[in-house]
C-alpha cells in the first residue's frame, strides 16, 4: 500500500472511524481520525500502530514496523486478520450482533 497524503485527509470525517473491539474484548483497535490506528491487546496498549487508508469497505494497513494487512466492513462489522471485531458505540454498547459474557 502506498501512502496518499489526499487519502489520509479523507479519513477525517471518514464514518469508520471509532473504536473497533472483538467479542471478547482482548482486541481494542482504534482507527483515528488523521489516518492512524492503534490497537491495544489485553492490558498492553499500544501493542500495534500504524496507518491505515479505507476504500469503500475495505481497509488496508501498514504498521510502524512495515507490517501490512487488510480487511473488509461487511454489514458493520469489521472482518481484519481472522478476527472479528464489533464498533463501540459507548462502554459496553457495540454496533452489530455482540453479547459480552
Amino acid at each position: 500500500m502506498k501512502h496518499n497524503p489526499s487519502v489520509s485527509r479523507q479519513e477525517n470525517s471518514h464514518p469508520y472511524v471509532g473504536m473497533w473491539v472483538t467479542k471478547d474484548g482482548y482486541i481494542r483497535h482504534e482507527l483515528l481520525p488523521n489516518g492512524r490506528y492503534d490497537e491495544a491487546r489485553g492490558q498492553r496498549q499500544s501493542a500495534y500502530q500504524g496507518s491505515y487508508v479505507v476504500a469503500g469497505d475495505h481497509i488496508e494497513y501498514v504498521d510502524d514496523t512495515g507490517f501490512t494487512a487488510d480487511g473488509d466492513f461487511i454489514n458493520g462489522i469489521l472482518y481484519h486478520a481472522g478476527m472479528v471485531l464489533y464498533r463501540e458505540l459507548n462502554d459496553n454498547q457495540y454496533e452489530g450482533e455482540i453479547t459480552h459474557v
